[in-house]
């Protein structure tokens, strides 16, 4: 019988060992911090990186999550076992109604990205499994400045690219602290850069400096002006450099702008075709910078994006093309030589806020108006606009827990 129990016992322990092994065993307690309206601003406030699990338990979805976003916790404090470094965090939303309403919660679960208590704009969407989101924390623990060894660098930088250079007289300073800390917030909107002394002497006649080398070979160089050390004044200088008023929507972050919740304003251009898209650039800077904020200005690949097209009846051959996705249907810019036409742009989405183009959708053209050089015809049909392409790239409920939300029928 003793000869028996040993060898179960033995049995038992390479059992176990293969579990651990294979990474189907997990001991020791995940340490996951629950957040509160009593601790919230203090954890996050205090976590170089924090990566927050909004969830409802009974969203089936976020009770699948929950043993996965445990075991990367587990990977990623063996890596990194300062608690202040990384910190994974997590927010009942049904007990804390008043935080998930504070951050927008409109979906469980939502991994949300904050960095010293600044949540970043971009949410994890990633693949839900241990590996893929433990390496998504690594990649925030890069650093996003690459040093300049020689001046020489400058001039072979990639101009397709925004890039921020800092010179500074030394890394160990309040000023490159500072510069730091907005790079790894805009991270993935510019390429930053910085040079230290004696490589940075020649650029820093007047002290130390940050210049923005806009995309495109043309266009000059742009130099901060304020306090290095203001953290907010530079951050809000670099977030106006870095992220442009038109985006480029591609299959990547069509979720997150779609989830944004505000029509698109759409110019379909072939890639190559960068005149149009600076065109386009030009006229909505110039004509719609106040309806920032209501809608969004954004620039696709017609190759990449067909599908959209053709449900406007259009083809790659018919680029460049103007159009608006409200989310409930889209409306086609009459011609995209128009843009020359002062105001024309502009009318095209105050119509859509005015629900113009909604209402002619069901009732044809407004009896009271009539468009410039064209003449009034008889018995004019409601227009029949196509349902929303774009709305498809919105968070699936075969992913998520979508909270109902009212939209306003556009």
């Amino acid at each position: 019988m003793k000869l028996l129990a040993v060898y179960l016992s033995l049995d038992v322990r390479s059992v176990t060992l293969l579990l651990l092994v294979m990474g189907l065993s997990t001991p020791g307690q995940a340490e996951i911090t629950s957040l509160d309206s009593g601790n919230i601003e203090d954890v996050l406030n205090n976590a170089g990186v924090a990566l927050v699990n909004f969830y409802a338990d009974w969203c089936r979805f976020s009770q699948m999550l929950h043993p996965i976003f445990e075991e990367a916790s587990n990977i990623v404090r063996e890596e990194f076992p300062d608690t202040k470094q990384v910190v994974f965090a997590r927010v009942d939303c049904d007990q804390h109604s008043d935080i998930a309403q504070r951050y927008r919660i409109t979906k469980y679960p939502t991994l949300k990205l904050f960095r010293n208590g600044m949540m970043m704009k971009r949410e994890y969407r990633g693949q839900r499994s241990v590996a893929a989101i433990a390496d998504f924390i690594r990649q925030q623990q890069v650093d996003p400045v690459k040093e300049i060894q020689s001046m020489e660098e400058v001039n072979t930088l990639d101009r397709s690219k925004r890039n921020i250079i800092g010179y500074f007289n030394q890394k160990d300073s309040d000023n490159y602290h500072t510069y730091e800390k907005v790079a790894n917030i805009l991270r993935d909107d510019c390429v930053f850069l910085a040079a230290f002394s004696p490589v940075s002497d020649s650029e820093r006649f007047s002290g130390d400096n940050m210049i923005f080398k806009p995309a495109g070979e043309s266009i000059p160089d742009m130099v901060y002006l304020g306090s290095l050390t203001n953290f907010d004044l530079s951050y809000a200088w670099a977030q106006d450099k870095c992220v442009p008023l038109v985006r480029e929507i591609t299959f990547e972050n069509g979720e997150e702008l779609t989830e944004e919740g505000i029509p698109f304003l759409i110019l379909f251009h072939i890639k190559e075709d960068t005149e149009s898209l600076e065109k386009f650039q030009h006229e909505v800077a110039r004509q719609l910078i106040s309806e920032k904020g209501s809608i969004n200005f954004l620039h696709a690949d017609c190759d990449k994006f067909r599908h959209p097209l053709l449900h406007i009846q259009k083809t790659p051959a018919d680029c460049p093309v103007i159009a608006i996705d409200s989310f409930r249907h889209m409306y086609v810019f009459p011609d995209f030589k128009d843009l020359d036409i002062p105001g024309k742009l502009r009318q095209f989405v105050l119509d859509l806020h005015s629900g113009k183009l909604h209402r002619e959708f069901h009732h044809g053209p407004d009896p009271t108006e009539s468009t410039p050089g064209q003449e009034e015809t008889e018995g004019e049909v409601a227009s029949n606009p196509p349902e929303s392409s774009f709305q498809k790239l919105a968070p699936s409920e075969t992913r998520y827990t979508i909270l109902s939300r009212d939209r306003d029928e556009l």
